[in-house]
């Protein structure tokens, strides 16, 4: 899993897009930020994110960790954000390739 690196210049919107993708695709995504201007884009993007899958039944949260990250030949502190969906992302894909209905979901309708 590729760890989404969000600056304090990162367009929230533009990084929300991406998480929302990547919750879809494996659900889970990773952000990381130093500094406070970059942790207050992190945490716009994570909302933005929500509003993103809501409408397919994700409710996202995350959980706040810390991580050395080496820049240069200096030791920086990063917040890291580990984004998960309170729903499980598989239950709400299609059950077969092309979106249809496996013959188990037919049957009811």
């Amino acid at each position: 899993m590729n760890i989404l690196k969000i600056a304090s210049g990162s367009e929230p919107s533009a990084a929300a897009g991406a998480v929302a993708n990547t919750i879809r695709e494996e659900g889970i995504a990773e952000m990381q930020a130093i500094g406070p201007k970059a942790v207050n884009q992190a945490v716009k993007c994570i909302a933005i994110a929500r509003g993103y899958v809501a409408p397919s039944g994700l409710d996202l949260y995350f959980i706040p960790s810390f991580a050395d990250v080496e820049i240069g030949e200096e030791t920086k502190t990063a917040l890291r954000f580990t984004v998960r969906s309170r729903t499980p992302v598989a239950r709400l894909r299609p059950s077969t390739p092309q979106g249809g209905f496996g013959t188990e979901e037919r049957e009811g309708i």
